[in-house]
């Protein structure tokens, strides 16, 4: 599981300023499809001054998947990166998504 874990930090730190990655994606480039869950848990368990730039990953629905302070947190971060979300709080995957 370490390599899985090296992966995906490795991707992590690829994603452009201004794009976003879904955490069933980096689980899929990292080798490993089906644990998105897993992606998320090890970006959850990031030390609070990591520079792993974890903002870029939200949910397949083009949402960010933490709530209240957190929430506001990772949506912030991504609006001064150039990110938009619709009224709704999404983000338009087909705009934003990075691909490697």
């Amino acid at each position: 599981m370490h390599h899985f874990k090296h992966n995906v930090f490795a991707l992590i730190n690829q994603i452009p300023l201004g794009m976003v990655s879904t955490y069933g994606d980096i689980a899929k480039f990292s080798g490993f499809p089906g644990y998105a869950r897993q992606v998320g848990a090890i970006l959850g368990n990031l030390p609070e001054d990591s520079a792993l730039p974890w903002h870029r990953v939200i949910n397949s629905k083009g949402e960010i998947s933490l709530k209240g302070a957190d929430l506001q947190r990772q949506q912030s971060r991504l609006m001064e990166e150039g990110i938009v979300f619709t009224p709704a709080g999404k983000v338009k995957l087909k705009e934003f998504r990075w691909q490697p």
